[in-house]
């Protein structure tokens, strides 16, 4: 029997380029990264999620969610004011989506939303088959509102001369306001995010943080360091590297001649990457399942082994650490589609570039920023050696060729 068919599940993010409380809030970063790459990154690596849009009208914006690895949808003015609502966002990004089957709205204004939180809305009605779903917490306090014609306070569901014990009150949950889940038909008929059956995802409590103000941002950049997992490989971690071929080192696009000869296109920033991690003394290693002159070719560029044409990639790669003396667990593995999900599970580091399929991002350990072959591999060597690629030796002055590429 047949798998079934995958249902594709498209995130939206709204953006949009003003903020009166913040200026240029969705561009400010928290814990090193913007609020709108983190909420990219998080939808990116959430199982389920096909296609990751942003919805902007802000070219800055724009830039930075494109190159996350988001699909940018240009926000009409006329739906990008202060009035203007997320659903009124998420009906336009779907215009261009027509095949969605399952629409998520997250915002990035929720700092601390995890790939997890994603996956839970988008879960419970892709497997459940909730017809909205929402992010909520557990919440034990007792609201009140201020009662104009007493000039005081009212208790809000409950009655203030009594005070029970939390243990005996029924359990009730606040709206994180940070990811909720459609059914893409029931949407777009009721237009509002909540229809039909409403699932309750719970999130921790601890993460529960919308920034609204300059206060809230600060909040969100101490708390940073407290609540961001650690997501990528230090120098001190990895001992060798080993990189798959097509999808990441490349966009996984073949050109193909007249007389059947193959062309791919190759980032330049990837191997000033792989001289610098060489350089740095790390084991690399190109792995690949295609029998191809193209891989060996760039191999031989790169100056760095290759083995390819492997069916079983896992069990080479197995081998060649016994061979090298190298531990697994101290091995980056970087791939992209389904072949490299044995590998990574037999590595300590598995990775998936921005674009991997959704299996392979859900099962790395982290996931680069950038796709394959727009300098995915650039990336993870920034990870291990710092944004300068510090340990690779300055160039003399008689040296002007450009390192190997």
């Amino acid at each position: 029997m047949s798998p079934p068919a995958r249902r594709k599940v498209l995130a939206v993010i709204p953006a949009r380029g003003g903020s009166k409380g913040v200026p240029g809030k969705n561009l400010a970063p928290v814990g090193g990264v913007p609020l709108v790459v983190r909420a990219v990154q998080a939808c990116l690596a959430a199982r389920y999620v096909t296609d990751v849009a942003v919805s902007t009208d802000d070219p800055g914006i724009a830039a930075a969610a494109a190159a996350a690895g988001a699909h940018v949808v240009v926000r009409p003015a006329a739906i990008a004011g202060d009035t203007a609502s997320s659903e009124a966002a998420v009906l336009h990004a779907l215009e261009g989506h027509a095949d969605a089957e399952v629409v998520l709205l997250v915002q990035c204004t929720s700092p601390f939303l995890s790939h997890e939180d994603v996956e839970g809305v988008a879960e419970a009605v892709v497997v459940d088959g909730a017809d909205t779903a929402v992010t909520v917490a557990p919440f034990h306090g007792f609201v009140w509102r201020e009662s104009a014609d007493e000039g005081g306070g009212e208790g809000m569901g409950h009655d203030k001369a009594y005070r029970p014990r939390r243990q005996d009150r029924p359990q009730d949950f606040l709206e994180t306001g940070a990811a909720y889940a459609m059914d893409a038909a029931g949407f777009r008929t009721h237009r509002h995010r909540f229809f039909g059956r409403t699932a309750l995802v719970r999130t921790d409590p601890a993460r529960v943080l919308e920034i609204d103000d300059p206060h809230d941002l600060a909040r969100a950049r101490a708390l940073a360091p407290l609540l961001d997992p650690v997501r990528t490989p230090a120098r001190d971690d990895v001992d060798a590297v080993v990189l798959d071929f097509d999808g990441t080192q490349t966009d996984d696009r073949v050109l193909i001649d007249s007389e059947g000869r193959e062309l791919v296109a190759v980032h330049r920033g990837d191997g000033l990457g792989v001289a610098a991690l060489r350089r740095a003394g790390l084991k690399l290693l190109i792995l690949s399942t295609e029998q191809n002159p193209v891989v060996a070719a760039r191999a031989r560029k790169l100056k760095i082994p290759v083995l390819h044409g492997i069916d079983r990639k896992d069990l080479a790669l197995k081998q060649w650490c016994e061979e090298a003396g190298i531990d697994p667990a101290r091995v980056l593995y970087a791939g992209n589609d389904v072949n490299d999900l044995p590998c990574f599970s037999l590595v300590g580091w598995p990775v998936a570039v921005a674009d991997a399929h959704d299996s392979v991002r859900a099962a790395a350990r982290a996931v680069t920023a950038t796709p394959g072959g727009e300098g995915a591999i650039r990336e993870i060597a920034a990870w291990l050696l710092g944004p300068e690629l510090h340990h690779t030796p300055p160039l003399t002055p008689e040296l002007h060729n450009s390192p190997a590429q």
